[in-house]
């Protein structure tokens, strides 16, 4: 614990005023302080997005199954703007910032399973045309910016087909992430957990996504402040989640959550540390995740009883 205080003292987008918030989230039945509120006004200024009972009106592209999307979206959509169906994932693209507003997977072991014809260098970067130009990003965007494209979609969790790993390089399922110390090392041991996890349960369904989180500036205000990159402005989230709801045998369901600054994080650090509340991710991301989940099945949230 010494260690992750320093980690946080230390780093340039801290997680001191999210993590402020998640401890107000573990006591959000009870009213915050005046004070709280103005500390961290963008946590408690939520903004969700509805959600229906039924599946919206989504076109798959051309060969893509609506019964998939319904698989993958069971337990709900955490909002509806710009809604983008692939193989085998689902985005919501946020045409302003030009990386998604959150990605949706499903994952079995079946489908994680590493398939020996799956060639992951046959896969190019290459824009997603279905977004029109004046939103979409380019690999131009990305090139000396000093930032990795970085999967939402894990790459590595289509490895079972060849078609399903190369739309994860569409660059609508890409995001500006720290190279070396985030993106090829904390946010990769995540994902692989991630994957871990369809050893133990029957289904596992992940939301990821971008967060651009508040911090205050030695005025004394908080701002929101992050980078952009190219000359089409892509955004630089200052930190990003990732919400996990895996299904066991029995029916029973357990959640957890995570969010990352988007910076270079010593490998040493667990994966735990990093857990907040669902309910914090939420309110900053203006989302509802898992909106049909019956939280009776739920019998933990991030290891605990809810």
């Amino acid at each position: 614990m010494i260690f992750f205080r320093r980690f946080l003292i230390g780093s340039s987008l801290t997680l001191t005023g999210f993590l402020a918030g998640s401890y107000v989230e573990r006591r959000r039945r009870e009213p915050c302080s005046q004070q709280t509120q103005q500390t961290l006004p963008g946590l408690f200024d939520a903004v969700y997005a509805a959600t229906p009972t039924s599946l919206p009106d989504v076109v798959p592209a051309k060969g893509i199954s609506t019964n998939r999307v319904s698989q993958i979206m069971k337990y709900g959509f955490p909002g509806f703007d710009q809604i983008r169906s692939f193989d085998d994932f689902v985005l919501s693209y946020d045409r302003r910032n030009r990386v998604a507003h959150w990605v949706f997977e499903h994952l079995t072991q079946e489908t994680v399973k590493h398939n020996p014809d799956v060639d992951r260098a046959k896969c190019d970067f290459k824009p997603d045309d279905t977004v029109h130009p004046f939103f979409r990003s380019e690999n131009s965007d990305y090139k000396h910016s000093g930032f990795d494209r970085g999967h939402l979609a894990a790459a590595g969790n289509h490895k079972a087909n060849q078609k399903h790993c190369e739309d994860t390089f569409f660059l609508s399922n890409m995001a500006p992430q720290v190279g070396s110390g985030f993106n090829r090392d904390a946010w990769n041991k995540l994902e692989k957990y991630v994957r871990k996890l369809t050893k133990k349960f029957v289904n596992v369904y992940c939301c990821t996504g971008p967060l651009y989180l508040p911090r205050k500036e030695a005025d004394g205000k908080t701002y929101v402040k992050y980078q952009v990159i190219g000359t089409n402005n892509v955004a630089v989230p200052t930190h990003f989640f990732k919400v996990v709801v895996c299904e066991r045998s029995d029916g029973k369901m357990e959640m957890e959550a995570f969010v990352m600054p988007n910076q270079v994080i010593n490998n040493e650090t667990p994966l735990t540390m990093f857990q907040v509340p669902p309910e914090t991710i939420e309110r900053a991301a203006g989302l509802l995740f898992f909106s049909q989940v019956n939280r009776k099945h739920l019998v933990s949230i991030n290891g605990k009883s809810p």
